[in-house]
């Protein structure tokens, strides 16, 4: 299977890493770490050494409860630090769901659009549609950051995502893009329960019959915090998730991801290593 984004074809025979790197003052598990463009490149940078095959930039966050940011505050995040990372001979990936934001970074050479709002913000279908060769990712998301784990989703979770999925790739497709393009993310933690969220592990197949690349992002979120607390007073803080992070992602590649969204790109690529050396077994 091949993703197709604006400079590159990305081969997902093997799973991708997706370096996460965010240039916000509040995201939930480091914000403020890299907020300057030179701090955001040199950990770039950090981040390929590891071994990370795409960087994901994000000028907003969206942890729950998070306010919106102004356009000219998300521009002046992302701008500069695309404009030196698509130098690195990596894809960029940038995460927003302002079409603005899309049309500019696509302008410096972006590769991927990665939306939680799956295009439904006024001008972004379009924005994506008008590209010739740009890779996307459309998200499931319920309600929005400011109220999603207010009021999260009822009932099977599963069926409910594979048919927004499908209905937003349906639609992106009518408007001539290309579904070798098109990426698919279930929005672990967007609008969901902790129980809704491991049930979209189990059963991730479901959402791999669709045919379209999948991407997770369980990085550091709440729900592994949920699994990992066991009888203590409270779950442990995001940057001591690392372990539970790196076993939901090998858990989502062997049930069929093609590209796992993380923070710590070293642990997984080296867990995925390991995953590898089993598959080639005799």
């Amino acid at each position: 299977m091949l993703w197709q984004t604006s400079r590159f074809d990305l081969n997902l025979t093997r799973p991708q890493v997706m370096g996460i790197v965010n240039v916000t003052p509040d995201s939930f598990s480091d914000g403020g770490q890299h907020a300057s463009t030179v701090e955001a490149l040199r950990h770039c940078e950090r981040l390929l050494k590891d071994g990370a095959d795409i960087l994901d930039i994000g000028g907003e966050s969206t942890r729950p409860g998070s306010p919106a940011v102004p356009l000219d505050e998300e521009l002046a995040r992302v701008v500069p630090l695309v404009h030196e990372a698509v130098q690195l001979g990596v894809p960029v990936s940038v995460d927003t769901y302002k079409p603005e934001v899309m049309r500019a970074v696509l302008d410096l050479g972006a590769d991927i659009v990665n939306d939680i709002w799956a295009l439904r913000r006024p001008g972004a279908l379009e924005v994506v549609a008008r590209h010739p060769r740009c890779g996307v990712c459309l998200m499931h998301m319920h309600r929005d950051p400011q109220t999603m784990q207010s009021a999260p989703m009822r009932g099977d979770v599963v069926p409910q995502v594979l048919q927004f999925l499908e209905q937003a790739a349906q639609n992106l497709q009518g408007q001539g893009v290309h579904r070798n393009r098109i990426a698919l993310d279930p929005g672990i933690g967007f609008g969901k329960t902790v129980e809704q969220n491991f049930a979209l592990l189990k059963r991730q197949e479901a959402l791999a019959a669709a045919g379209f690349p999948l991407l997770l992002g369980w990085s550091r979120k709440s729900s592994i915090g949920a699994a990992l607390q066991g009888d203590a007073p409270e779950p442990p803080p995001p940057d001591q998730r690392v372990i539970g992070s790196v076993a939901a992602a090998l858990m989502a590649v062997e049930r069929g991801a093609h590209i796992v969204r993380v923070h710590d790109v070293r642990e997984t690529v080296q867990a995925l290593q390991v995953l590898a050396a089993v598959y080639a077994a005799a």
